[in-house]
């Protein structure tokens, strides 16, 4: 089964939404050269060095998460002494907004001085873009947005996704709770209209026909939306069993407060598929998050060996504070290409992606793969449910694990054909 595409350049019109631990004693790499290309205002590439470019939303509607990204991936070059292939590891950093325009305009100015490796792109209509022109400039680009086309038919050789897709996040939120309780038969949907809301909707429509669950109403509202009382007024009026929340950020946590506040928890199951994992969880509270489902991709308790070393790392340098999704996204990310020109032994973007190919890791999340024919990284997404407040053990265990899997649309059916370096 499949999820619905777009067609190429559709995503122009709107957006979306991994080593032993060691003592982190300085977050950036060694002193940089005094023979510096300069790029933008956020910094400059340094001829000398790899550079790993980062390039996220620090203000703006998706600037709590581009921050957090952003102290995740400078985290990275102190897990190699500051050295990569010989060379220096340099972490820049340049503030896209999550604006089309101001992201391809960076990674340009930063190809044309140097740099090879690029992450980011919170929004999957910023992610596609920055996808497209990385692999023109024969770069890498990692990414953690979410619309199936970024490994789908708008794929690339040149890049790679950790983040789970739409399909794989409805697969395990609404799939797994239709599963886990059948009683469960009306559902409505808000929904954001552009590529990854729309990704996400075809994804849950195919989860309700093949269950036989009577999909009673949706509401579209657009990117720029933030009042949401109309569209949950809609949905209460439709009287379903479940709200399914399919947009993401801010909008989503105005959703959810407005609906809370309605009173919808008393009449409906609410299920957010898409959430900031802790950042937004701690914005709604324990009183409001209580009861509530949310898919993640990310959740700081994870019990495997490579999660471990990350939280260890991340409280050294952040005053024992815990990490979140977008630190994760930032940090695995960075890690998974670091860990390719390590294996490559060279910079070489072409040696880097053939190294990554079919790789199985320890990540954050378990064992991870690599898929080679899409360059999508095949992991665990989880299920979530809000704690009752008395059950917490600290202010920041505000959800339990409800369930975890992997779901991936099978690499035949992507419509994947990678496009080549260069091109």
């Amino acid at each position: 089964m499949s999820t619905r595409v777009v067609g190429r350049r559709a995503f122009i019109r709107g957006a979306g939404m991994l080593g032993g631990a060691v003592a982190l004693s300085g977050i950036a790499g060694c002193a940089k050269s005094d023979e510096t290309t300069p790029a933008a205002s956020g910094g400059t590439i340094d001829k000398d060095a790899i550079n790993f470019v980062g390039l996220y939303g620090t203000s703006g509607a998706q600037a709590e998460l581009g921050k957090e990204a952003v102290d995740g991936l400078r985290l990275v070059p102190a897990l190699y002494g500051g050295k990569l292939a010989g060379r220096r590891l340099e972490v820049v950093t340049y503030d896209t907004q999550e604006k089309i325009d101001d992201a391809v305009r960076r990674t340009r100015e930063s190809s044309s001085a140097g740099a090879r490796f690029f992450f980011g792109g919170l929004l999957s209509n910023v992610a596609l873009a920055v996808s497209d022109e990385t692999n023109r400039a024969g770069g890498l680009f990692a990414t953690a947005a979410g619309a199936d086309e970024i490994t789908g038919k708008e794929c690339r050789s040149g890049t790679f996704r950790w983040a789970v897709a739409t399909y794989g996040a409805v697969q395990e939120t609404v799939r797994r709770l239709a599963e886990q309780q059948p009683s469960l038969r009306r559902w409505y949907t808000i929904t954001p209209d552009y590529v990854f809301g729309q990704s996400l909707l075809a994804a849950a429509k195919e989860v309700f026909r093949a269950r036989g669950i009577e999909h009673v109403g949706n509401s579209f509202h657009g990117l720029d939306a933030t009042e949401f009382s109309g569209y949950v007024n809609n949905a209460v009026a439709a009287k379903p069993d479940v709200l399914c929340i399919l947009n993401f950020g801010a909008q989503s946590t105005t959703t959810i407060k407005q609906a809370v506040s309605f009173g919808v928890k008393k009449k409906m199951t609410i299920l957010l598929v898409w959430s900031g994992g802790l950042s937004q969880f701690r914005a709604l509270g324990a009183d409001t998050m209580e009861g509530i489902y949310a898919g993640a991709q990310y959740w700081h308790t994870l019990d495997t060996p490579e999660n471990k070393r990350f939280v260890e790392a991340f409280r050294r340098e952040h005053d024992g504070a815990n990490p979140g999704y977008g630190h994760a996204v930032g940090y695995a990310t960075a890690k998974m290409i670091a860990d390719g020109v390590q294996k490559a032994g060279s910079a070489d973007p072409a040696a880097v992606a053939k190294a990554l190919e079919g790789t199985r890791f320890a990540g954050l999340t378990g064992q991870e793969t690599i898929r080679a024919q899409d360059h999508q990284v095949v992991r665990d997404y989880l299920l979530l449910r809000g704690r009752k407040k008395s059950a917490m053990a600290d202010d920041d265990d505000l959800v339990e694990l409800v369930s975890r899997g992997a779901s991936v649309v099978p690499a035949e059916r992507t419509g994947c054909t990678l496009r080549p370096l260069g091109s």
